[in-house]
């Protein structure tokens, strides 16, 4: 048995070996233009062939290496991080499992086994995000589960709609799909399946509430794992399956989730949720890019912002650790004074985010905006891209001095360090990817060139709406003497509880069926179906056992009884 701190050690040694040879294998395979199909049958079922399906090319490689690379730092910073923990072993193997379940929807082109990946999230995800086992876990990961097993439901249901085919490995669809009509009923099952997987409007409130779990579960399920998984689904699914009005519905949903998690970002207190949400607003951008049919763009967007969103949760950690597990960043301030190792990587995450030129997150942010100017469509969707992308800034402007910059807020007891050098060399492997990644994978990961011809203004036009952020950042920070008036505390709270989707979602698809249930149990259970079921039963044979219980005790004077009023009948007669 290992030692319990070894285990952490061991574990991201292998999994940064398993990293740096996907990386290569990828970088092979794109040299190459290989691919690599390989199918072995489980067994028939009515001519339908049930068969493991292990599909390699350069992109499932590449973001096994991505997910890989993020694993094994998460898993070394969890070495110090959950020190504490009594049950460290336990922990270690959910997060292998859950990275193990990941990895089997990496390499699947076929729906069962997607199922297998994707119902091993789910659950792994759950027992993370309860772990430590109070009440507010326990909804969170209520919450959690339950919104993604409306995606597995949708998942089984295209499996069983894919039947009619003979297979359920879809790349072999890619040609006769269209001759199908119905074929895009397939997609829509596995579009509400992603978009639960994804936190999309309207399952968008598990999100920010799975935040609960551990720090170290957070960096990966919000970076690369978890909620990546229904982007990754569409990428493979977008180029065999289309049809204009699913991802024109697609389109509106995610722009929708787009706006409105930037925009509960700029009001939140939580740092943790802040940073849950940007992961949102993210998702957003990657799903409605993807419905423009930049399937290289959103893979691009895709594997950049998991490394420094896993690297911004890192940080995250590693500040609430220091304040004794407080995550109200109105609590803070002046904490870069005290830590600033953490201050550099936590600056340099948030500018990769924002789309600070030659950042990791420009290549791929830079790029998508000026796409969409240049693409055709109409000037509420140009809108809700641009407008998003300021409130990326502002909110990560706001987060940055509330925690970082301003003065000083927090009690006397707590103990700023960036000492711990376990925590801290994992964060600067992701630091160095955070810089230079973006450069280095805009000439692997993109295999078509995209021209963009763009003048004057128009150029600059990302770099306008940057600058608002920044400045509407600035002015969100220092709103505090406006929140005297009532309605515009009544507009705070609107945004700052996402719209109310939590509470639309939760208490407003509930409360008609608990009130419902709760009319039956008067009227059924406590009601008619009491007095005429059980009850009734229970009164009648209670009545008869007494009878017969009073028959029993006095058998000799009923006896005697009866013995002269037939003696008087037959007198009488």
């Amino acid at each position: 048995m290992f030692k319990k701190l070894d285990i952490c050690l061991l574990s991201s040694i292998v999994l940064l070996f398993l990293s740096v040879s996907s990386f290569l294998m990828s970088m092979f395979m794109i040299s190459v233009n290989l691919s690599l199909f390989v199918e072995l049958e489980m067994f028939s079922f009515n001519s339908s062939l049930v068969v493991m399906l292990i599909y390699m090319d350069w992109i499932s490689f590449f973001f096994f290496f991505i997910v890989m690379l993020i694993s094994s730092m998460v898993v070394y910073y969890s070495k110090s991080y959950m020190s504490s923990e009594l049950n460290l072993f336990r922990f270690i193997i959910l997060i292998l499992l859950f990275v193990l379940s990941m990895v089997l929807l990496i390499f699947s082109l076929n729906l069962i086994s997607i199922l297998l990946g994707w119902d091993g999230l789910g659950l792994v995800s759950f027992c993370l995000v309860i772990y430590y086992q109070n009440v507010k876990s326990l909804n969170s990961g209520m919450l959690t589960i339950l919104s993604n097993r409306i995606g597995d439901v949708f998942i089984l249901m295209a499996i069983v709609w894919m039947i009619n085919y003979g297979s359920w490995n879809f790349l072999h669809y890619i040609k006769i799909m269209d001759n199908f009509s119905e074929s895009w009923i397939i997609f829509f099952f596995v579009l509400i399946a992603a978009m639960t997987k994804s936190a999309q409007i309207p399952f968008s409130a598990w999100l920010p509430a799975a935040m609960a779990a551990p720090t170290p579960v957070s960096a990966l399920v919000h970076s690369s794992t978890l909620v990546t998984a229904g982007v990754y689904l569409l990428i493979r699914f977008i180029h065999i399956y289309s049809n204009e009005i699913v991802l024109n519905f697609l389109l509106i949903m995610s722009s929708l989730t787009m706006l409105m998690a930037g925009l509960s970002a700029n009001f939140e207190i939580d740092l943790k949720k802040i940073i849950a949400l940007s992961t949102l607003s993210q998702l957003g951008l990657m799903m409605s890019i993807l419905c423009l049919g930049f399937k290289s763009l959103t893979f691009f967007h895709l594997c950049t912002h998991a490394i420094f969103k896993a690297l911004l949760f890192m940080c995250a950690g590693l500040v609430i650790h220091n304040m004794k597990n407080s995550q109200d960043i109105r609590m803070m301030g002046g904490v870069g004074n005290f830590m600033p190792l953490v201050f550099i990587n936590f600056n340099i995450s948030n500018l990769a985010l924002c789309g600070m030129p030659f950042m990791a997150g420009f290549y791929s942010k830079d790029l998508i905006l000026e796409m969409v100017y240049f693409s055709n469509f109409n000037m509420i969707i140009f809108f809700f891209f641009f407008f998003s992308t300021g409130l990326t800034v502002s909110y990560t402007v706001r987060l940055i001095y509330m925690s970082f910059l301003k003065e000083v807020s927090y009690f006397s007891y707590f103990s700023f360090n960036d000492k711990d050098y376990i925590m801290i060399v994992s964060m600067f492997t992701l630091l160095v990817i955070s810089i230079m990644g973006g450069s280095m994978m805009s000439w692997l990961v993109l295999p078509d060139l995209y021209m963009v011809y763009l003048f004057g203004v128009k150029k600059f036009m990302v770099m306008i709406f940057i600058f608002m952020g920044l400045f509407m950042g600035m002015f969100i920070s220092c709103m505090n003497l406006l929140l005297k008036w009532n309605s515009l505390m009544k507009i705070y709270y609107y945004l700052s509880l996402m719209w109310f989707i939590p509470s639309i979602s939760v208490f407003g698809v509930n409360n008609l069926v608990l009130k419902f249930s709760l009319k039956m149990d008067k009227i059924m259970d406590m009601g008619w179906m009491e007095k005429i079921g059980s009850m009734g039963v229970y009164g009648g044979m209670m009545k008869i056992s007494n009878l017969n219980y009073y028959l029993q005790l006095n058998s000799f004077k009923l006896f005697m009884y009866m013995f002269f009023v037939l003696y008087l009948f037959l007198i009488l007669l």
